[in-house]
């Protein structure tokens, strides 16, 4: 996510996963957020709407939910190597 100035990519914290830290407004309370990885964001989005997340904004392709407990989320398109994600991508249900 080089381009993405907001994010600061550790290259190879997690072996084949994307991990990155983000900067976030000031008015937000100091907590970690996962971002979702999916090649289907709306069917993501709505599934976790179901399960009691509501959505509070959207940036680009990306959609930002608060779980109940309220932690920030985001649910955003493939990022990754896309053979990678076919390979090891994983389905919630």
């Amino acid at each position: 996510m080089p381009e993405e100035e907001q994010f600061t990519s550790l290259r190879e914290a997690i072996p084949g996963l994307v991990t990155a830290v983000q900067a976030v407004a000031a008015d937000d309370a100091p907590r970690f957020h996962i971002d979702i990885e999916t090649d289907d964001v709306e069917a993501e989005t709505a599934r976790l709407l179901e399960l009691g997340a509501t959505q509070v904004a959207q940036w680009l392709e990306c959609r930002v939910l608060r779980a109940p407990g309220g932690h920030l989320l985001c649910v955003i398109p493939v990022h990754s190597d896309p053979e990678l994600f076919k390979s090891q991508a994983r389905t919630w249900t």
